[in-house]
């Protein structure tokens, strides 16, 4: 089947790429995503107490009025099937479904050079072709499966977060293992304890999280965020990280100990994202931060009545926001129930998964079902699994040997008329997802309509502008505290063997749009663009 374009992925990226290309550019388009429905990440995500940490009136779309008006939502925080039914009723709005093929994923991608065509093959042995391929598989969807030696042995069921079967699993009365305490780990464990008779949670890395303080959203809310509509839009493109919600102007060293306190205290009580914005040296300066980290620390040893136990969830070797952050309802008071008990892996690894459980260093324990919330290989891992193949039969697995190398987070060179929506050198996963998504995929509609009015037949960015773009990733990574992380999946730490360099973009989303709305007006300058 020949196309104009083909979508891989139909999460919010590939919905919304989908309408731009048919709709808005008329052209031939097709999504392949690998599930049975639309939702990427969020179809695949059905763990227990899966839910966004991000506020759900602006984890959203705001391209169409009538979308964002129209639709309600129901708390503070969505969960994953809220999130769903959401991206279901934009594919039936825009009538989206008819150009969706479900159950496909792609295994290989090759440029065949004397066609200017992409060339893709499908696990199901179908074969497509088309001039532009778009990327929109996400930055959080290739499963981190930690290579544990014996895990075939288990004779219990084990379940990986991000690839949850799409069935009702009853937890209820079963010895349970949680592998992982990230955000999904955090969501997890609450949930779980409730009706598991034992769960037992290892940790590596111990988290800092704040209150999500999820309601409910009341009436007077809902009906204020639909009448702010054009506020709230405009607000979304101002903020550093996409969110409704700016940074303070003044510095923590600008209050004494008393009305400092008092301010983090609302925060704490507000919750939520915003926490890390109460003053505007928070993220930038390590001085700043080791107050607010005591001040973290100090709310879970309160909360957490084992001191031994606290101690070991409070022991984090990492500035708050150097990780993702996360949010929790009740994480830490899970941990005064007598059913729940923390294993700290830098004491008592593990040394393999038995036929019966695991066994660590110190014990065997027995276990019926092992949960891993291990993450993902994430930003570049899903982009390496469609094993593209570039001109001059350059492997992508090859020219990212040392960690990914793309011009604004959009395009590679050597690999024509391919872009990329939140891929690695862009803001991605920093960001309210759904903010980064639309500034991209509007972008790169801009320039495929723009290619379409020359007459190209490929375009590229140029090695030095990627080179250029890599450089500048690392030059501000270095300057920020992201790089004072040990294990961080944002520089590839989780995934041994995958090259250590800080993967985002992370100066913020108005300073990205502000770079690539400068490249669009210079005539795309950094791209080869090669006409008919």
């Amino acid at each position: 089947m020949y196309l104009d374009t083909i979508i891989v992925g139909a999460g919010f990226s590939g919905l919304y790429q989908l309408h731009k290309c048919r709709d808005q550019l008329g052209l031939k388009t097709l999504v392949i995503e690998e599930g049975k429905d639309v939702g990427g990440t969020w179809y695949w995500n059905k763990y227990p107490g899966s839910r966004c940490d991000t506020e759900s009136h602006i984890y959203c779309y705001t391209f169409s009025k009538e979308i964002y008006k129209n639709w309600k939502w129901k708390e503070r925080y969505p969960k994953q099937k809220e999130i769903l039914n959401y991206l279901k009723y934009v594919e039936k709005k825009l009538k989206l479904r008819k150009d969706i093929i479900f159950n496909n994923r792609v295994i290989s991608a090759t440029y065949l050079e004397n066609k200017k065509l992409w060339s893709l093959k499908t696990n199901k042995n179908r074969l497509f072709y088309c001039r532009y391929l778009i990327s929109a598989v996400g930055s959080l969807s290739v499963a981190n499966i930690p290579n544990i030696n014996g895990i075939k042995s288990f004779k219990g069921d084990w379940y990986h977060s991000g690839r949850w079967p799409n069935k009702k699993i009853s937890f209820k009365n079963k010895k349970v293992a949680q592998i992982g305490t990230g955000s999904t780990g955090i969501q997890i464990a609450p949930v779980l304890a409730k009706s598991v008779k034992s769960l037992t949670i290892f940790q590596r890395t111990p988290n800092y999280s704040i209150p999500a303080r999820n309601r409910k959203l009341t009436k007077s809310f809902v009906e204020n965020t639909k009448k702010n509509y054009l506020k709230i839009k405009n607000l979304l493109t101002k903020t550093p990280g996409g969110h409704a919600f700016h940074f303070a102007k003044k510095s923590i060293f600008e209050f004494n100990e008393t009305k400092r306190l008092k301010i983090l205290d609302k925060a704490w009580l507000n919750g939520g994202l915003s926490f890390r914005a109460c003053f505007s040296d928070i993220t930038k300066k390590l001085s700043a931060n080791k107050i607010v980290s005591n001040y973290i620390r100090d709310k879970i040893i309160n909360i957490v009545k084992d001191k031994e136990i606290a101690k070991k969830l409070t022991d984090f070797g990492h500035p708050f926001t150097s990780k993702r952050p996360t949010l929790n309802t009740n994480y830490f008071e899970t941990f005064n129930r007598k059913n729940v008990r923390l294993i700290d892996l830098k004491t008592n690894p593990i040394i393999k998964i038995t036929k019966n459980g695991i066994r660590t260093r110190k014990e065997e324990l027995k276990f019926d079902k092992i949960i891993f919330a291990t993450g993902y290989d994430a930003l570049s891992g899903p982009i390496l699994s469609l094993n593209l193949i570039g001109r001059k039969k350059i492997k992508l697995k090859k020219y990212w040997k040392n960690g990914p190398k793309t011009f604004l987070g959009i395009m590679i060179p050597n690999f024509p008329n391919f872009f990329i929506i939140s891929g690695p050198g862009s803001p991605s996963v920093l960001t309210n997802v759904p903010a980064q998504i639309q500034q991209h995929v509007e972008w790169i509609s801009n320039f495929i309509k723009y290619l379409e009015k020359v007459k190209s037949i490929s375009v590229e960015p140029s090695f030095k502008e990627t080179e250029s773009w890599v450089k500048k990733i690392n030059k501000l990574a270095k300057q920020s505290l992201f790089m004072k992380a040990k294990n961080s999946w944002y520089k590839g730490d989780n995934i041994p063997g995958k090259p250590k360099k800080f993967i985002p973009y992370p100066a913020g989303l108005p300073q990205y749009r502000k770079i690539c709305n400068k490249v669009q007006k210079r005539m795309y300058k950094g791209f080869k663009i090669s006409l008919k």
